[in-house]
């Protein structure tokens, strides 16, 4: 991401702070707050950071007039330009520029903890994001210069794909569903308009056929059986025998 230099954003705001002169550093130890004379301090106002590319602005201003009482560039953080003391987290020493090249250190004291810790937070929080923006330029910058992997088809490079799984149906193997409310279809050669036929599983009886003349001719004698090689001989004779009870009731019945 290219780097807006024209930018500035507002990373944290607090409307006091107070300024302390304080003494040289006696030793490598650090400085403490308890040497500089905390109930007289040298100057009060507001206190801005701002960020401006990578790099960090500490502004001390008036807080009526906002006219600048001191600025400190951080260019990284924790280093030389913001230190805390050695014995309270509500102070720090800050090393101010006046933009001619000469420096001098002041004490920054925070009347709450919380200002403090919000103060130290926002450096952090700046600061790591400029290291991941440099972590993430150093893996673009790798990434070009590595060589690009080719994956295109080569002229006359064919590919083949083979899906398992997959059953073909054959064309005629459906059987068309049969119409209607759960009807049989109708037996062969039966003819359209004709009687329906009875359910599957139910016979009818059929009608007896009525001889008048055995019935008119009463006379008559009956002849007698012959014996016969027709296998139905023994029914035709049962049924003549039977002749005389049929026209007394004038009913046909059926053995």
């Amino acid at each position: 991401m290219a780097e807006d230099n024209s930018y500035e954003s507002m990373l944290c705001v607090k409307p006091e702070v107070h300024v302390y002169r304080i003494p040289p550093r006696a030793s490598n130890r650090g400085y403490r707050a308890a040497d500089w004379k905390l109930d007289e301090p040298a100057w009060s106002g507001r206190m801005k950071i701002t960020a401006k590319g990578k790099m960090a602005f500490i502004k001390l201003e008036d807080r009526n007039t906002g006219e600048l009482f001191a600025q400190a560039p951080v260019e990284q953080y924790p280093g030389s330009v913001v230190e805390a003391v050695t014995d309270s987290s509500r102070y720090f020493v800050i090393r101010i520029e006046d933009g001619n090249g000469r420096h001098a250190f002041i004490g920054l004291g925070f009347t709450d903890r919380g200002d403090s810790f919000d103060f130290n937070v926002a450096l952090q929080d700046h600061f790591k994001w400029v290291k991941q923006e440099g972590e993430l330029a150093k893996q673009e910058a790798s990434q070009s210069q590595a060589p690009k992997l080719d994956l295109s088809f080569k002229e006359g490079q064919t590919i083949k794909i083979s899906i398992g799984n997959i059953k073909k149906k054959d064309a005629g193997g459906a059987k068309p569903r049969p119409m209607g409310g759960g009807l049989l279809p109708p037996p062969p050669g039966a003819k359209a308009g004709g009687v329906l036929l009875p359910p599957v599983g139910q016979q009818t009886v059929p009608a007896a056929q009525s001889n008048p003349a055995p019935l008119l001719d009463f006379g008559s004698p009956v002849p007698a059986a012959q014996p016969s090689s027709d296998l139905w001989g023994d029914f035709t004779s049962a049924g003549s025998n039977s002749s005389k009870d049929t026209a007394k009731s004038g009913w046909v019945q059926f053995s």
